[in-house]
């Protein structure tokens, strides 16, 4: 009884914590370097929906959403950043125009298939 009892609870507990790593708020910015090279070994393209992210493997789609105004689009993670203080997560000119942003600006940022 104890052991099913422990086994729930510890399976409850991931289910809270895997869905809750799934998505975060935080400070977005804007980076872009023309011809440059990314983490992932592909050439930066400013214009592309690329965005660079701390943790998260490349290849990850992610919806990133403006909390000012509530416009999103769809990235895909092809580089490492930002690292700058507070910030969670660095997109491309294209990207933050598709949200409606120019500098920083609040955003939550989660994970697509």
């Amino acid at each position: 009884m104890v052991v099913r009892l422990g086994a729930a609870i510890c399976s409850a507990f991931f289910v809270v914590c895997s869905s809750a790593a799934m998505a975060e708020s935080g400070i977005a910015s804007i980076y872009a370097y023309a011809g440059e090279k990314t983490a992932n070994g592909e050439r930066a393209n400013p214009g592309g929906l690329t965005a660079a992210h701390k943790t998260l493997p490349f290849g990850t789609r992610v919806r990133v959403v403006n909390k000012r105004n509530g416009k999103s689009v769809v990235v895909r993670i092809n580089d490492r950043g930002p690292f700058v203080r507070g910030r969670i997560i660095d997109l491309t000119p294209a990207g933050a125009r598709a949200t409606g942003f120019s500098g920083i600006t609040p955003v939550s940022v989660e994970s697509v298939s």
